[in-house]
């Protein structure tokens, strides 16, 4: 049997969300009607394999679906792989870490993955490379000062508020 690359694409409130597994495993998830553009951002190992739409993932779907209804941390169950340094996996873990309906500042995320010297500046890479969004909670990091009180985010602002409103995080 040939392996695949699965994706669904569920509609949510902050706009379509496409979500990619590799033998039931999340590698890939985005604010995308285009399972494409997620797809195009995975290690090339994976964009060897074939890519197919499916009906339903299972678990990952029915954890958007919690999430949306109000279960705040069933995506947290959901089991992921995400490529990176081992610099960049501690980055990822600690923010997988923060829990919904709170956000912390880039440098608090460096410090929480035990790399205080590193600063905002390699937590902001980590999140900017995240492959796996709303999963591992970019949206939940805010710039410590500054005039964009959101700061950035890979599928624009509005969704990054809506995801925070979502989870009464502001």
């Amino acid at each position: 049997m040939t392996s695949t690359i699965d994706a669904q694409v569920l509609p949510t409130p902050a706009g379509p969300l496409s979500l990619l597994c590799h033998g039931g495993v999340l590698v890939a998830a985005g604010f995308t009607a285009d399972p494409t553009q997620m797809f195009a951002r995975l290690p090339e190992r994976l964009r060897a394999l074939p890519l197919q739409g499916v009906d339903d993932l299972g678990k990952p779907a029915q954890a958007v679906r919690d999430y949306l209804d109000g279960d705040l941390f069933a995506l947290d169950t959901v089991e992921l792989d995400q490529p990176g340094t081992p610099t960049r996996q501690r980055l990822l873990t600690a923010l997988r870490a923060v829990p919904a309906g709170t956000t912390i500042s880039y440098a608090e995320l460096a410090e929480r993955a035990g790399m205080p010297r590193t600063a905002a500046r390699a937590a902001g890479s980590a999140c900017a490379q995240n492959l796996i969004a709303p999963f591992v909670p970019c949206h939940r990091i805010l710039p410590a000062t500054g005039n964009r009180p959101f700061g950035g985010y890979y599928y624009g602002t509005p969704v990054k508020e809506w995801l925070l409103r979502h989870e009464n995080a502001i």
